[in-house]
């Protein structure tokens, strides 16, 4: 059978709907209109090449900006970026998981402070305001208390840089057994007292721990940036070597409580996949992750 044409009436009646969803939601709690920019992270690009041909894959399929790690070479980045017209959504630190700053030698962290610093000045020069940082770890022989104090000490020294070029450090919620509850971040934050530090806040990270949408309350406009990823509450299979990361929608992340409370904290801009490299393979993969990214913020 032939499809028919929608009635005008018909027609006029579907699109005033969604202009009246679009402005319920631009006034719920006095929120502004949605606007999340979707971006991907670099170290998750499947796409095998050169840097230029992971961001043509990325822009191909329908992503507007990429997260860069620290240290890659800046000629390069740039001229992906200039190829392309995709943008820098953050910059995530490069030395922080191996060189963290709450590494009992000084040694240890002093390289974690220059890769800290290296990461800003990349941020600076790639147009990006926001450098993604994992603060500490607390394990093998590492205290909460030690990992707050040291890292504070040693993030307090990039303050003067970041505020300087514009940059934020962003601290971002991870498995490190540092930070677990949005209280806890919160207080971490206020150690800083600065404009200058603020939350990456990680979805699927959270939602680990407790209900992601709580931490966005908690948090509030102290969020400078997202990193999109899911979840999964089922137990992990004990004979498994590791546990895989469900795609976008197929977790357990309670999306559209997520995106209510972003509303509410009037958070707006970059929101970074952080999704497995195989769900960003080449052009096709990197699509139906970019539209699953679509749904949600549509939720």
């Amino acid at each position: 059978m032939k499809n028919s044409p929608i009635p005008r009436r018909t027609f006029l009646h579907i699109t005033g709907c969604t202009a009246a969803t679009t402005a319920l939601r631009s006034t719920a709690w006095g929120a502004p209109p949605r606007r999340l920019r979707k971006a991907i992270m670099y170290s998750t690009i499947g796409v095998k090449g050169s840097v230029l041909e992971k961001f043509r894959a990325m822009q191909a399929a329908g992503f507007e900006g990429v997260e860069p790690m620290g240290a890659m070479n800046r000629d390069e980045v740039l001229a992906a970026f200039k190829a392309t017209g995709l943008q820098a959504a953050s910059v995530c630190c490069h030395t922080h998981w191996v060189k963290p700053l709450s590494a009992p030698d000084e040694a240890t962290r002093s390289v974690g402070l220059a890769g800290l610093v290296q990461s800003v000045q990349d941020a600076h020069a790639y147009g990006a305001t926001s450098v993604l940082l994992v603060p500490g770890v607390a394990r093998n022989g590492v205290s909460y208390e030690q990992c707050f104090e040291r890292s504070v000490a040693e993030i307090k020294k990039v303050i003067p840089l970041a505020q300087e070029l514009g940059v934020k450090i962003a601290i971002e919620n991870v498995g490190n057994d540092f930070i677990r509850t949005p209280e806890q971040a919160v207080a971490y934050l206020a150690a800083f007292n600065s404009p200058a530090v603020g939350w990456h806040f990680d979805i699927g990270n959270a939602g680990r721990v407790g209900p992601a949408e709580r931490w966005i309350q908690v948090l509030g406009q102290q969020i400078v940036r997202l990193h999109i990823k899911d979840f999964s509450a089922k137990p992990p299979d004990p004979a498994a070597k590791a546990t895989p990361r469900v795609k976008l929608l197929d977790g357990d992340t309670n999306w559209p409580a997520v995106m209510r409370a972003l509303d509410h904290a009037g958070y707006q801009g970059w929101a970074i996949s952080e999704q497995p490299g195989e769900q960003a393979a080449d052009v096709a993969t990197a699509r139906d992750l970019a539209q699953r990214m679509d749904r949600i913020f549509a939720s």
